[in-house]
């Protein structure tokens, strides 16, 4: 039985945890929400008071965070890097950009432990059932001792490179076009709404055509909510989308579409709704057309 912490219990972090406990790993979770921690022991994890806490002693490291910075608060100020076994993986799970999964990595094998970039994709739904797609980077030796911890999560493992970064690089395309696409459906249904269209109706004929996508089909029927569940909230599009505009500058790329979506997403945000299902990027539409919310 493997000894993996795990910080980050969220909507995401908590049912990867689940499906490690389930697969009698011992899991030693961190998270600054109290009901996070209760419901990680609730599923037979062990909760602890801190980052250190979790990773003393730990064979591996699930850092499950919102981004670069949380992970070196976790590792470096905090404590956990120190705390974990000597020759320990850490896997950063966060979307990142390229040049902090660098850094982390570079930090992290000085200390004599391994490091894998790995991020993932498939929302809720992906990570309750252990079908998540990840996108991981790192050194032969790093990866081969991530690779079982890996498989747990997800039943699409790519190996990317063996240069960290690779994994974010690629995450961060993946947040491109998930940006672009929620946005887009909020755009339609914006119009379908104004134009006295059965926005039900509308979702189940283009789910099921051409102009079918997975985001369309994932966060459609959130969109035709008043207050759905958040899965992912309106500012992790602010920060992820910001991850994309930087990573177009540095290569000097033009991603118009890109644009356009980080400003629907920051209106959102300041008009109160970052905390919202990132799907409620259609009450913006709502307010620029002089639409009632729902």
């Amino acid at each position: 039985m493997t000894t993996i912490a795990f910080v980050g219990l969220g909507a995401m972090g908590l049912p990867m945890a689940d499906n490690l406990i389930k697969r009698q790993h011992k899991v030693r979770g961190f998270d600054v929400k109290p009901e996070a921690l209760a419901a990680h022991a609730k599923n037979g994890g062990v909760a602890c008071a801190s980052a250190k806490e979790a990773a003393t002693g730990a064979d591996a490291l699930v850092l499950m965070v919102v981004n670069g910075a949380q992970a070196r608060a976790v590792l470096f100020e905090a404590g956990a890097l120190e705390a974990l076994a000597p020759g320990a993986v850490v896997m950063l799970m966060a979307t990142c950009a390229a040049a902090d999964a660098r850094d982390i990595g570079a930090r992290i094998h000085a200390s004599g432990r391994k490091f894998v970039d790995c991020p993932v994709s498939g929302g809720v739904v992906g990570a309750r059932a252990g079908l998540l797609t990840i996108m991981a980077a790192g050194p032969d030796e790093d990866f081969a001792a991530a690779e079982p911890i890996l498989g747990v999560f997800g039943d699409k493992l790519f190996r990317i490179g063996g240069e960290w970064g690779q994994g974010s690089t690629v995450k961060t395309i993946n947040q491109l076009l998930c940006g672009v696409h929620i946005v887009a459906a909020a755009e339609a249904f914006a119009l379908a709404e104004k134009a006295g269209v059965d926005t039900g109706l509308i979702l189940k004929i283009l789910g099921n055509s051409a102009a079918g996508s997975w985001m369309l089909n994932n966060r459609g029927q959130r969109m035709l909510q008043a207050d759905p569940e958040v899965t992912s909230a309106v500012d992790i599009f602010v920060k992820d989308l910001s991850l994309v505009l930087d990573a177009g500058r540095a290569e000097k790329v033009a991603l118009p579409l890109s644009s356009i979506a980080h400003q629907m997403f920051l209106a959102s945000s300041g008009a109160g709704h970052g905390a919202a299902d990132d799907s409620q990027v259609i009450r913006t539409y709502r307010a620029m057309n002089g639409a009632k919310q729902t």
